[in-house]
């Protein structure tokens, strides 16, 4: 497994900016389908964007269509890092935000797929 830790969280007036960071530990990151998720009080845990390994350090992106125009994953291999940038934020994007690790490469957005996570970080948007 992966070990990974979140940071970045915190409380952000809604339509502010926000960018969550997700480190691995291990040394075959670049290989790795990284994924954020999230889960709001009282609600199932919910995909949010994933950035997908094809190839040769050649990746893919999706974003969940609630976020789409609006956050953006992303990944620096020499750091071992995964991002979540967040813009135009809404009270609705409150939640524990997690990221998560497979080397799998199909259902990027299903939560079963991924065998390492994080502890999560909480982002709260008041309106």
């Amino acid at each position: 497994q992966v070990q990974l830790v979140e940071s970045g969280g915190g409380l952000v007036q809604a339509g502010g900016s926000l960018r969550l960071s997700c480190a691995a530990s291990g040394r075959t990151f670049s290989r790795l389908t990284m994924a954020w998720f999230r889960q709001a009080p009282g609600k199932e845990r919910e995909f949010v964007a994933a950035i997908i390994w094809r190839s040769s350090n050649t990746y893919n992106t999706n974003h969940a269509d609630s976020v789409k125009g609006r956050f953006t994953i992303s990944r620096d291999n020499g750091k071992n890092t995964v991002y979540l940038q967040k813009m135009s934020l809404k009270p609705e994007d409150t939640a524990v935000y997690y990221c998560a690790a497979t080397y799998r490469s199909d259902e990027a957005s299903s939560p079963t797929v991924y065998d390492s996570w994080g502890q999560g970080t909480q982002v709260t948007v008041s309106s």
